[in-house]
């Protein structure tokens, strides 16, 4: 126990064994719902559920260790949301390529990423996005995941006279929802510890009790075979042989990259690690992401990236790796006692990415927002997130307003050259691969 506390820093980091392991626990149940739903997203594409089922937990649980113990950061890493539909939605089934291929793309993309991660690339484009830009990211970050969280719950839904509206307040899950979140608002005014963790167990509870929750059968289940897709994309690697394939492995490139950058960024400010602008170790990071990618490729499952649901596990206090290396741990063994996840409904997660939501909100104040060529852009990338429902597309809008803000008043040379380079890369990646 020593040895891990001097390991992980825990004095510096002023933490406890418990609490990185309450954490940890926090983390991995806000985004146990990515073992079920990535499955039923690719599986739309054609490939073998229970196969993806397992490669999503393994390609979770190798990438969020490697992250606690190399980067030794709070911050998971599983397939993502979004890049796994644009995989199967917009790749396989729109532009009618197998999900061999498809996957062969994304394993190509990993490979690119490694390379990327090595000679510290993507370290370099981190640290050179302006503060102002980071924290909006967080914060925009958070209005995403509370979206989410709302939506998920029933009670914001789609609206064709006014995009989105209130849900119904009256069904069953709706209040199973909103006595969770509620609950947890409580905890977290009263400055209950783990409060998170307490109100997702209570909401789950509440319903199991109520009858809304379904208890599993069994409780036990040998994890699907990986054989269906195990390393399909190596063996259909000459298939990258088109400019239309090219587009595709441009487009998990960009998706992937600033999804993750713009999420570990928004994480590492919301618990204290950012450092002048910068992010420590963040190098170690995104090679925790590249490795997670890769593995998962190889495989059979979409793209990794670092999870907002992360934040879950850091607001209950989570500091240190340790946190990722439970988190990583309990990926392997759910696949064992899969059936026991279905007690983790939406109605359950909600709660805690509406609390996390509120917390991470708190960077707005550290946006310049009496220099509206700095607030316009960071605007655009808080608002961008939840109304386009992607990270990186939230980052694209901010950071090609950026540059132009900053010509048109007078102080272009104060922009680094990388920021022009990526408004341009984004505005390509906007008007001619995403749209």
């Amino acid at each position: 126990m020593a040895f891990i506390a001097r390991y992980f820093h825990f004095d510096e980091l002023k933490t406890t064994h418990r609490r990185e392991l309450i954490a940890g626990i926090t983390t991995f149940v806000s985004m146990a719902y990515i073992l079920f739903v990535n499955p039923t997203v690719l599986g739309a594409a054609g490939m073998d559920k229970g196969a993806v089922f397992t490669a999503t937990g393994v390609s979770a649980a190798v990438a969020t260790i490697f992250m606690g113990l190399v980067a030794k950061y709070p911050i998971a890493i599983a397939p993502g949301l979004g890049v796994n539909a644009f995989f199967a939605y917009s790749v396989v089934i729109g532009m009618k390529i197998p999900w061999q291929t498809a996957m062969a793309g994304v394993l190509v993309a990993a490979l690119i990423f490694l390379l990327l991660t090595f000679f510290r690339i993507r370290e370099k484009i981190i640290n050179l996005i302006p503060q102002d830009l980071k924290v909006a990211i967080a914060a925009g970050i958070g209005l995403f995941i509370a979206f989410i969280g709302l939506h998920d719950a029933g009670l914001i839904v789609a609206n064709p006279s006014t995009m989105v509206s209130l849900g119904s307040l009256t069904s069953d899950k709706s209040l199973l929802a909103i006595f969770g979140i509620i609950v947890t608002f409580i905890l977290m005014a009263r400055k209950t510890p783990a409060a998170i963790f307490i109100g997702m167990i209570l909401t789950a509870t509440v319903g199991v009790l109520f009858g809304l929750i379904e208890l599993p059968k069994q409780f036990i289940s040998a994890a699907p075979s990986l054989a269906p897709t195990f390393g399909q994309s190596i063996k259909h690697l000459t298939d990258i042989n088109t400019f239309q394939l090219a587009t595709v492995v441009l487009t998990f490139l960009i998706v992937t990259f600033f999804d993750t950058a713009g999420t570990m960024i928004g994480l590492a400010t919301q618990a204290g690690f950012m450092k002048n602008g910068e992010m420590p170790r963040a190098g170690k990071a995104l090679m925790a992401d590249a490795v997670g990618m890769t593995v998962g490729a190889v495989i059979g499952t979409s793209p990794t990236s670092a999870f907002v649901e992360s934040s879950s596990g850091i607001a209950v206090g989570g500091r240190s790796g340790l946190t990722s290396v439970y988190t990583g741990l309990l990926f392997i063994f759910a696949l064992l006692f899969s059936p026991l996840l279905s007690v983790v409904t939406p109605q359950v997660t909600a709660p805690a990415l509406v609390v996390v939501g509120v917390l991470m909100a708190e960077n707005l104040r550290d946006v310049n927002w009496q220099d509206f060529a700095i607030a316009a852009p960071a605007f655009l990338i808080v608002i961008g997130m939840p109304l386009t429902y992607s990270i990186s597309d939230g980052i694209a809008l901010g950071f090609i307003l950026y540059p132009m803000t900053m010509i048109a008043t007078k102080r272009g040379k104060d922009v680094p050259v990388m920021m022009y380079i990526l408004a341009a890369i984004f505005l390509i990646f906007l008007f001619l691969v995403a749209h």
